[in-house]
Order: C-alpha cells, then structure tokens, then sequence
C-alpha cells in the first residue's frame, strides 16, 4: 500500500471512532504496519488539512476525524464543471467532424493500483464523509439491507432510464415490490427491471462473499441480459464486432482480445484499496471495453457498486443524471480517454442519493439486530426446518445458537427474530435459506399439525 493510500486509511479507521482516540490507540486499531512515526507526520498533515481534530497534549493528546455531510441540496446543483462542459461540447459535435478511435491499451496499462488515481486524495474524503454509515464491524451488506427496497426501485429505475426505458418511478415501484407490470409498456422493458432487480438482491444477498472477480461481472451480465439476447451471449464475452450509435469509438471484435483484457481489468480492479477509486475504475473501464455483446454499461454500473455494498457504504444509484449527460461523459471516456466528465457526473449523483438515502432510512426506521446477524438467523432457520426440529426442540436449538453466536445484549431479540422467521415462514421466503420446497412442505406439516 502506497503513501497516501496508507494515509487515507488512517482517516477511514479514525472515522469509525466515535470518540477521539489516543496515539496508542490508533495504532492498536490499525495493526503493525503502520509505524508510530508515520502515523504523527500523517495526523498533523490532516489537521492542517482541516480533516482531524487534535486534542489535549503530550501523553493526553487524542484524534478525531472531522467528517462533513452535504445536507443542502443546492450545494449540488451543478453536475459538469466548466473544463467538463468544454469536453461535452467536444463528443457532442457531429460525428464526421471526430475522428475514429479504438481501444488505448496505453491509457489502462499506465493505471498503477494504488498509485493512480481517478479521483482525488480530497475528494475521496468527501464522498465517505457523505456515504459512511455502518460501524466497521457490521457485516458486508449490513447498509444495503437496510434501504434494500429504496435501492431496489432507484437503481433499477435509473440504470433502466439511461438505457431509454419509459417506466415513470412509480410504475418501477409498483413492479419491483408488487409484480405489477405497467399497462401499454414493451415487454422487454419490463425484463429490464425485473432483470436488475434480480442482479441488485444478488449483489446484496452475496454481499458477505463477493469479490471483484470475473465470475461476478458475468454473472451480474447474465442476471442482467437473461431474456433480452440470445442465451449464448448472456454472460458470455461476445464473439462478434459491436458499433457504439453516436460514437466514432470502435471496440475490438478478436473474442480473444476482448478476454485477455476483462481479465486484466477484474485482475486490476481488484487490486484496488479505495472502495470509492474502484468503484469509478469498473464503471469506466467495463464500460470502456464493451465485452458483451449488449448490456455493457448496466452490468458496469452494478458493477461498480460492489465495493460500496460490500463496505456498507451509500450504494450508487445514479439519481438525477440526464441520459444525454451520461450518454456523453461515456463518450468523452470511449473518445478522448478523459474522465473529467464522468467524475463530475459520478460525484455529483453519488452525493444527493447520499442526501435523499438519509430520509429513507429516517422514515422506514431499522432494525438492527435483524440486519447484523441475518446469515446467522438464516443458518439457524435452515438447521431447523431441514433437520425437521418440532415443538420445544425448535426453542432448545435456537436459545442455543443465540449463546453461541450472538452477544448477549443481543441474544433476546435474535431469538424473538428467529421465532418469528420461523412462524410467518412460507414459500416465498425460501430464497437465502438454501432448502427445496419439498424439504419445507415436510417441515410445515410438523409445525402447522403443532406436534
């Protein structure tokens, strides 16, 4: 890990500290590697730079992260800087008047994990400051499970939207949550949102397992194409030529090209240590190389959510970006390999879904406890209804799972959340669970007969 990659991180573990911690302490916190020498040069670095808070001195001298949430939306009002709208006026000239491009293996192979970076140092900071919200121990996917459903219509809505879908926010909801498909809508659109809905619950389902590797882009892809291509290019590289409509770009069309570099942007992606940097890096560069046949840019866009679940932070829903803005801040990246435009874009969505999540959350409440041990409350639901466990037994077995899994503060309402699973348990809530329906027919037999 570099200089200012082992820098930021100091920041990030000072930022789950709610209370100012000592030298000793921090040290504690972030293990061997860090040197006590380096750590004072980077702390008085970070309060000059207005990012720490020192207080006390000599031995009685502790730190705290200063962190800072955008709570106005008019500080967000604009999406491209001025340099960025100079780059949009660019791609946005007719087509014969650009010249033709393909793809700049020298642009990616100049990226060093760690060393490189798309997004600055500071503003880095400024999108975990507004995305942080789960403590450093909550499991991956703790945050995604709590707004599960307001991301489940926003993602869905707006990476549909980018790609022209007509569904309103309303008639998404009423799909995603109801099944209710719009009247007078194409069919295909519809498998499109029931198709991230589908790549979304998977993303937070497998959240305590996911990795950036190739395995879950393409299967992101499939979960995303199932239905609207053809079955042997649904997760698949494609083996064909693709042209890209309003760009003079022209992707390579050698199915073993395409491979080699998927597998050197998962392999690079992956080296990554900043969720906020890797998350940008597979949006462009999934994007950039069009792999698939079709679907590129929705399976990006999941894509580059990975880090954000899998570190409980804000999911990236791409709320209020016009299509035409998007559109050519891909381009600007296809074109001219420059990001400026995309950054802003991303920055700019990034910070008011931040905004409008918070009053989610206020609204639907959250309940903790159900969220923090939700693989261990399924284990147990599962033992039970496989083992075919009836009457006292099902009390015995699950008391005893809460002692040995669960803080004991915690014990009482995991066992009334286990009961309760247990209870309302029917068909519809096999997915998680990794039992048949004959194996929970068997169980409910038992439960219903009160044997």
């Amino acid at each position: 890990m570099g200089y200012k990659a082992k820098k930021m991180a100091v920041y990030y573990r000072l930022c789950q500290e709610i209370e100012a911690v000592t030298l000793k302490k921090l040290i504690d916190l972030l293990g061997e590697e860090y040197s006590k020498r380096s750590l004072r040069r980077w702390l008085a670095e970070m309060v000059k730079e207005g990012l720490v808070d020192k207080q006390g001195a000599k031995r009685g001298t502790r730190y705290q992260a200063i962190q800072s949430t955008p709570t106005h939306a008019t500080e967000l009002k604009q999406c491209f800087s001025t340099e960025s709208q100079k780059i949009i006026d660019r791609v946005r000239r007719p087509v014969y008047e650009r010249e033709p491009v393909t793809y700049a293996d020298h642009w990616f192979e100049a990226y060093v994990p760690n060393k490189s970076f798309y997004i600055p140092s500071k503003l880095r900071l400024k999108l975990y400051q507004a995305g942080r919200r789960s403590k450093l121990d909550d499991p991956a996917g703790t945050y995604a499970q709590q707004i599960f459903n307001r991301l489940l219509i926003d993602l869905s809505y707006n990476s549909s939207r980018l790609e022209g879908n007509t569904y309103s926010l309303l008639d998404t909801q009423k799909l995603v949550l109801e099944g209710k498909s719009a009247e007078g809508k194409l069919d295909q659109e519809t498998v499109m949102i029931l198709n991230h809905k589908e790549a979304i619950r998977y993303l937070v389902d497998t959240a305590a397992r996911l990795k950036v590797s190739k395995e879950t882009v393409c299967t992101l892809h499939f979960l995303l194409s199932d239905g609207l291509l053809e079955a042997a290019d649904a997760g698949k590289v494609r083996n064909h030529g693709v042209r890209i409509g309003g760009s003079t770009y022209i992707p390579f069309e050698d199915p073993r090209q395409l491979q080699v570099r998927l597998d050197r942007i998962i392999e690079k992606s992956a080296l990554i240590e900043d969720p906020y940097e890797q998350s940008f890096f597979l949006l462009i560069y999934l994007s950039y190389l069009q792999a698939f046949s079709d679907v590129n840019k929705r399976t990006a866009r999941l894509s580059a959510n990975i880090p954000l679940i899998q570190k409980n932070l804000v999911p990236l829903s791409f709320n209020d970006v016009e299509k035409d803005d998007y559109n050519s801040a891909i381009i600007a990246i296809y074109e001219l390999q420059d990001i400026r435009p995309f950054l802003d874009l991303y920055v700019f969505s990034y910070l008011r879904t931040c905004i409008m999540y918070d009053s989610t959350v206020r609204t639907l409440g959250f309940d903790e406890i159900r969220v923090r041990y939700r693989q261990q409350r399924r284990a147990v639901v599962r033992e039970v209804i496989v083992n075919l466990l009836k009457g006292d037994a099902i009390k015995d077995y699950v008391l005893s799972q809460a002692l040995a899994l669960v803080k004991k503060e915690d014990r009482e309402a995991f066992f009334e959340d286990a009961m309760e699973d247990l209870k309302e348990m029917d068909s519809s809530r096999l997915a998680g669970l990794g039992i048949t329906s004959e194996q929970l027919t068997a169980w409910m037999k038992l439960f219903k007969a009160g044997a």
